[in-house]
């Protein structure tokens, strides 16, 4: 390919990441009815069709049209693999080098598919492996929704019930690709999930969680990890830009539906952050939020450094969380024989790096 041919293809709308507002308005501009982008929506969507021949009742001209001046681009798998309690997961590679990784988790009444918004993450929360990376760069709307059809295609079209923001990378740093997924990921002619059923997970970015609530409220998952700030500070260095009382203040203001709580998600690390003590605070530190804390036995990975509190450690930090109201289930690890139980994922990042402005990335 030439490189005025590699340019034209580059300008090219990546036509899977265009949710319904940007594809109506493509086709106004192509003097089309705004109409068309509800049948478009199904075929590739609903339909997993990227065949624009097949699309019978768009006219010729249109299909033509779309063939032409549209790309529908799907990332390469380049491994698949199967854990021993079903958890699967792919490395999937991006253009110019780089690859995520997606994993399914199956479970008796659902099945949940753990998606990544960026390449590697800027965050650096250091009991990570993703972190650990550095950031590559943001995934276009069109790489989220990828990850999806890829999945959908290999398991079924029925299998995948849940989605969740919480592979590789900090959603509410990626807002710009991330809201046009999410609405995608709503939209009755395309996946037609409930905002129960999609769940966004964020380190603690404030000025996007106030964002995603007021413009896209699905459920909110908090990378909490600490009850008192010196100790989140370490764990998950974003808290020195928003420190708990900002961060929880932030929840408060989160538009919730009655009877949903927000998740809080909590890695236990022997003797760093699971005395009874911080179990205590943390109590009070929810009082007045509809909350669930959810128990993250810690998964361990090269260099880390870090512990598995013990079973026995767990199970009395969860019932003092437990005696005080607080609704707390403990995580059982899923995929850690393959590296993709919660905080290993790591994928491929080419050229990853840690300083990230976090005000202005949204």
């Amino acid at each position: 390919m030439s490189a005025s041919s590699a340019l034209i293809d580059a300008e090219r709308p990546q036509l899977l990441g265009l949710d319904r507002r940007s594809l109506s308005a493509l086709l106004r501009a192509w003097g089309e009815s705004p109409f068309r982008a509800q049948q478009i929506l199904q075929w590739l969507h609903s339909r997993q069709m990227t065949d624009f021949a097949a699309m019978s009742d768009i006219s010729k001209s249109l299909r033509a049209r779309l063939a032409a001046e549209t790309r529908v681009d799907e990332p390469e798998i380049v491994a698949d693999q199967l854990a021993a309690d079903g958890t699967r997961k792919w490395l999937l590679a991006l253009p110019g080098g780089d690859a995520i990784e997606t994993v399914f988790i199956p479970e008796e009444t659902r099945g949940t598919l753990c998606v990544s918004s960026q390449v590697g993450c800027s965050l650096a929360c250091s009991f990570c492996a993703t972190g650990a990376q550095g950031l590559g760069r943001n995934l276009e709307a069109y790489e989220i929704i990828a990850q999806i059809r890829v999945a959908r295609r290999i398991l079924g079209m029925g299998t995948i019930t849940n989605v969740v923001f919480m592979g590789m990378g900090e959603p509410l740093l990626n807002l710009r690709h991330v809201f046009p997924a999410l609405n995608l990921l709503r939209d009755d002619c395309a996946y037609g999930l409930g905002a129960r059923r999609i769940t966004v997970s964020t380190a603690g970015i404030v000025p996007g969680l106030d964002r995603l609530g007021a413009e896209s409220p699905v459920n909110l998952a908090i990378s909490l990890h600490a009850s008192r700030d010196d100790v989140r500070d370490v764990l998950v260095p974003v808290n020195r830009h928003y420190p708990l009382s900002e961060l929880l203040a932030a929840c408060r203001r989160y538009p919730l539906p009655p009877r949903r709580k927000i998740t809080f998600e909590y890695v236990m690390l022997d003797g760093i952050n699971d005395a009874d003590i911080h179990a205590r605070e943390l109590v009070r530190l929810l009082r007045g939020i509809p909350s669930m804390v959810n128990l993250i036995p810690f998964n361990p990975f090269p260099g880390s450094g870090y512990r598995r509190s013990s079973p026995a450690r767990i199970d009395a930090f969860r019932d003092i969380i437990l005696r005080g109201n607080v609704m707390t289930v403990t995580r059982r690890p899923r995929g850690d024989d393959i590296a993709a139980a919660c905080g290993q994922l790591a994928g491929q990042v080419r050229d990853g790096r840690r300083s990230v402005p976090l005000a202005r990335r949204a």
